[in-house]
This record gives C-alpha cells, structure tokens and sequence, in this order.
C-alpha cells in the first residue's frame, strides 16, 4: 500500500513500514520500521511529526546535516548517514541513494549532497526523487513507482516534470511536493495529461 500523507510525506506498507520526509501527520502511527529524509529542510525533516510515526528500533536514513540532530534524537546505533549515488544495505533492506538538487535555483544546492532514493521492497523499486529538478543524473532512472514533486519554485512545475517522467522507466507516476507549501491542487491533474503511456496515481486529495 502506498500514500502520501501530505506534500512530499509517503507511508509505503508492505512487509515493513517505511516513511519518507513524514510531515504534517495527523495521527499517531508509532509504526515505521524505517524513515528516510531526503535533506535537512523543515517540511522533510520534523522532528515533531517523526515522533508520530517512530516506534522502538525504528532505524533513520538521513543526509549529513541532519545527521548530529538525529543521532541526538534518536540514538546513534539507529542512524545511518547517506550521500547521493550510493548503494546502501542497511539492517538487511537495500537501496540506493540518487543527486537531487537544483539547477538555476538557490534552495538545494548541489554541493549540500542531498539525496533522492530507490528503495527496494517486496521486488518492488520505489524512487523517491525529493527537491530537485529535472537533472541529468536521474533521467534513466528504472524502477517501478516513482514520487516525482511537481510544485514550483522549489523543485519542478508540472511541466518540468511531465519531461522528466516520460523519459524515466516507471511503470506508475506519483506527483508530490504540490497543493500545500507550493502548487495548486490542480497541479496534478494537469501533470497526468502531459505524462505518456504511464499509469499516473494522483493520491494528494
């Protein structure tokens, strides 16, 4: 079962619990087996709403800046610090991180290696692309559901990822990162009818 909760927040259930960037939640879950967080930025690391979803022994994949506050937080023997293009084998889930960062915007600068990730669950790969644009790095990503933020101004339009989703090979389109902080609800709706023989899942209401 896959959700986004709000904005760029995304429960995936399957055999485990996974979230990534939770934000904004609305209940206590106390559920994660894992939480991913793309980067260091208030609506994909919250300490308050991570609280809503740990559990004991939840582990936490985080970028270097978040790194000294999580192990703080959370314990160090809970924490595993990434980096892009890395592959990960992490308490026996694997995955691997992707670049993401902005081209000729000043919010997610390349040097701050920031990351996307391609997780691997059930035989399934999820790409979870976080703030970024339409680089060239992830332009061949293969997987099977891909998250893809379309809201502006920190990330791509929906235009900008439209491209970005017909050359990538994902068999589903997810759009995030729209109709809260950035982009208008609509925004989705617009993005599906730009994005060619792909399955397009619009799951923010």
């Amino acid at each position: 079962m896959v959700e986004v909760l709000c904005h760029n927040s995304i429960r995936i259930t399957e055999n485990i619990v996974v979230y990534i960037d939770p934000f904004k939640i609305d209940k206590d879950y106390h559920d994660a087996d894992y939480v991913f967080c793309t980067h260091s930025h208030y609506d994909h690391f919250s300490p308050e709403d991570i609280d809503k979803v740990k559990k004991e022994n939840t582990k936490f994949i985080v970028t270097e800046d978040i790194k000294e506050k999580a192990e703080t937080l959370f314990g160090k023997e809970n924490v595993l610090n990434v980096e892009p293009n890395k592959t990960y084998n992490f308490d026996q889930l694997f995955f691997r991180t992707t670049y993401a960062y902005n081209k000729n915007k000043p919010f997610h600068p390349k040097e701050n290696k920031w990351v996307g990730y391609i997780i691997e669950i059930e035989n399934k790969k999820y790409y979870i692309a976080g703030d970024t644009d339409d680089i060239e790095e992830i332009q061949d990503i293969e997987c099977d559901i891909a998250f893809i933020p379309i809201g502006g101004t920190y990330t791509m339009n929906y235009e900008e990822a439209a491209k970005l989703a017909n050359q990538i090979k994902s068999e589903v389109i997810v759009p995030t990162h729209y109709g809260c902080i950035v982009g208008e609800k609509e925004d989705g709706e617009k993005f599906k009818q730009l994005v060619k023989n792909k399955e397009v899942d619009i799951l923010i209401g």
